[in-house]
């Protein structure tokens, strides 16, 4: 774990509210991800600032035990045109706790590197929680993702 800055940023993507009780999360996480890249959801931005897909966890009730929202999507330049269908919101940025996720996607690397972040003893914020799936995340099943959890500054 190594401790970033991040600078404010924008998405626009699709999104859906879920919690961790009863593995809820893993079926509508599973379902969205299977959405964004069936629908081709990435190729409908038109202003994004680059090809990596953002799985952001926000508006939490409280913590990673109580509903939040999901929001896969891609960083653009501007929320000013939002297409059909899809949701923008703006980011605040901050200091935040970077951890890399390797292994096979399919058979749950991203999440297992989460049941770790959850019980590491961390000052988190819950205020956006994600996944950053770029150049290294294409071969899925020898895969890094970078995962950013907010933390107190």
């Amino acid at each position: 774990m190594q401790t970033v800055q991040i600078t404010p940023f924008q998405i626009i993507g699709i999104t859906v509210r879920t919690s961790n009780e009863n593995d809820q999360a893993a079926s509508d996480i599973g379902l969205l991800w299977e959405r964004f890249m069936t629908e081709g959801i990435s190729q409908k931005i038109s202003n994004k600032t680059s090809d990596e897909i953002f799985a952001i966890y926000t508006n939490y009730e409280s913590d990673h035990t109580r509903p939040y929202d999901t929001l896969f999507g891609c960083k653009v330049d501007s929320l000013d045109t939002i297409p059909d269908g899809m949701v923008g919101q703006a980011f605040e940025g901050g200091t935040f706790a970077k951890f890399t996720a390797k292994g096979d996607v399919t058979k749950g690397a991203v999440y297992q590197a989460w049941v770790a972040i959850w019980n590491t003893d961390l000052d988190r914020r819950y205020t956006a929680d994600f996944e950053v799936y770029g150049e290294k995340a294409t071969e899925i099943t020898n895969a890094e993702v970078d995962i950013f959890v907010a933390m107190e500054p």
